[in-house]
């Protein structure tokens, strides 16, 4: 009996192990060194302004990763079924009132939104790839991928010009997003997806960046001569150029975030509001430089895996890049993660990946 159980163990054992060779070979990590941690409590007044926010239940739905608002006032954000079950999911609207209902039924969670000029509403499913909604719930896929053929699995950030030119990111064209293959993002450090233009008239995609890192919320200038997009795992927005002499050309807008970067909006004074997962982690820094480390955490269990702290930034950025304020809840408890920041009638409706509700924060508060 005891030679039994002591084989039994022994077979765990190497079955465990087994399992965490393999998995850490499915990683294929880049060295990088993350610059210094900015300590943005040293830069800027930390505060507990969000903690003042208020909540707009989504009826058990997560993650509304995209906020956007009708001629009428109506809310409209994609959710996924579950905290961390991306399989499902919809697009909710949500009168002035309060009453929610499901708008579009996606079939998987839905990230970029925004209305064009015709009142379609042109959304970015997991599923179907670029989409147009119309009025009557008329469903066009309008691309699912690239001119070399490569999927939009994971679309993500979305603005449309004035020109009816659309513009958006692709995290992956790898693999579909799960909890898993977004630490797999984190830890691997790889250009994936991209940042693109679908031109309504022509009816193609043209590819602006090719390769990026964890590409995610896009947005266009004031006077649409330039379009930025976060990388989160760079902690940075970079500046893409579309009028003038730099055209085409990718600078850095700010660099060395203290926190991953998701969601930006413009404010009607052309500056910016940046929303945040999280803010920087001192250990996933320090283990950038080391591959063997980064595939050791990766092959670890789900529950000795680090988790997202919960943490809420939003800073507001000027189109040259400076900070001009920052808003947080240190404690998560109100704002765990500020993914995606909208502002509208003197208010900021803030979301994210795993929340279940939309908050709102008084920006005269």
């Amino acid at each position: 009996m005891v030679n039994n159980s002591l084989l039994i163990r022994k077979h765990v054992w190497i079955f465990a192990l087994a399992t965490v060779a393999f998995q850490s070979c499915s990683l294929k990590p880049s060295t990088w060194q993350p610059p210094l941690d900015p300590y943005i409590e040293h830069n800027l007044t930390v505060n507990e302004k969000l903690q003042s926010a208020s909540k707009i239940d989504l009826d058990g739905w997560y993650g509304p990763e995209d906020i956007v608002f009708d001629k009428q006032g109506n809310l409209y954000c994609g959710v996924h079924i579950g905290r961390q079950d991306f399989s499902d999911g919809k697009i909710l609207k949500i009168t002035p009132s309060g009453v929610v209902e499901v708008f579009y039924n996606a079939g998987s969670w839905v990230a970029g939104l925004h209305f064009d000029a015709e009142d379609n509403l042109v959304a970015l499913s997991h599923k179907q790839g670029l989409i147009r909604i119309a009025p009557d719930k008329n469903v066009t896929v309008l691309a699912n991928q690239d001119e070399q053929g490569l999927p939009f699995l994971i679309p993500n950030g979305l603005d449309i010009a004035s020109d009816g030119n659309i513009y958006f990111s692709n995290t992956s064209h790898s693999h579909s997003y799960d909890i898993k293959y977004g630490r797999k993002l984190i830890l691997e450090l790889r250009p994936n997806g991209g940042l693109y233009q679908y031109n309504p008239k022509t009816k193609k995609v043209t590819t602006l960046i090719d390769g990026t890192y964890f590409g995610n919320g896009v947005v266009l200038s004031q006077n649409e001569d330039f379009l930025l997009m976060t990388e989160t795992t760079k902690y940075r927005v970079l500046k893409y150029w579309l009028q003038g002499e730099k055209a085409g050309e990718v600078d850095m807008l700010i660099d060395n975030l203290p926190g991953f970067p998701n969601g930006i909006s413009r404010r009607e004074d052309g500056s910016f509001w940046l929303g945040f997962s999280t803010r920087r982690n001192d250990a996933l820094d320090k283990l950038h430089p080391n591959t063997s480390m980064k595939k050791l955490v990766y092959a670890l269990p789900e529950f000795l895996q680090p988790k997202q702290e919960e943490y809420g930034i939003i800073l507001n950025i000027s189109d040259n890049g400076t900070i001009i304020s920052a808003l947080f809840d240190t404690s998560g408890k109100t704002i765990p993660e500020a993914g995606s920041v909208v502002e509208y009638n003197n208010q900021l409706y803030i979301g994210g990946d795993i929340v279940p509700y939309i908050a709102t924060y008084a920006l005269d508060k």
